[in-house]
């Protein structure tokens, strides 16, 4: 399982393209123990997010484990995801709220697998 961090609004459950896959050539994600980085470092205090739990053998698109965009500091390698994602391989969508001090943990619904 990958994790994709996007606004809920962005989220129509119809193939996915975020806007770094036309800039950059793939759709960031994380892994269960990586989400709360990106999410802390570039969404603190969001209240309109959603995880997309994706199942990687259902994208029909190369997924790599890569350095972040920027590299992370103590060297965390995510996965990448070369390719739209089809909502097929969207296996849930969880509400990702902040914490009341607006940083973010990992929902207990996937903390708890």
């Amino acid at each position: 399982m990958i994790l994709h961090i996007c606004p809920a609004a962005d989220w129509t459950g119809e193939t996915y393209r975020a806007a770094s896959l036309d800039t950059l050539g793939f759709v960031h994600c994380s892994d269960p123990g990586t989400t709360a980085l990106p999410a802390n470092a570039l969404y603190a205090g969001r209240t309109d997010l959603v995880l997309l739990e994706i199942d990687p053998a259902r994208l029909g698109v190369p997924v790599r484990w890569e350095e972040g965009s920027p590299p992370h500091p103590a060297g965390v390698w995510f996965p990448h995801v070369y390719g739209a994602i089809r909502p097929e391989a969207v296996v849930a969508v969880h509400p990702f709220p902040p914490q009341p001090d607006g940083m973010f943990r990992l929902p207990e619904a996937l903390a708890n697998r």
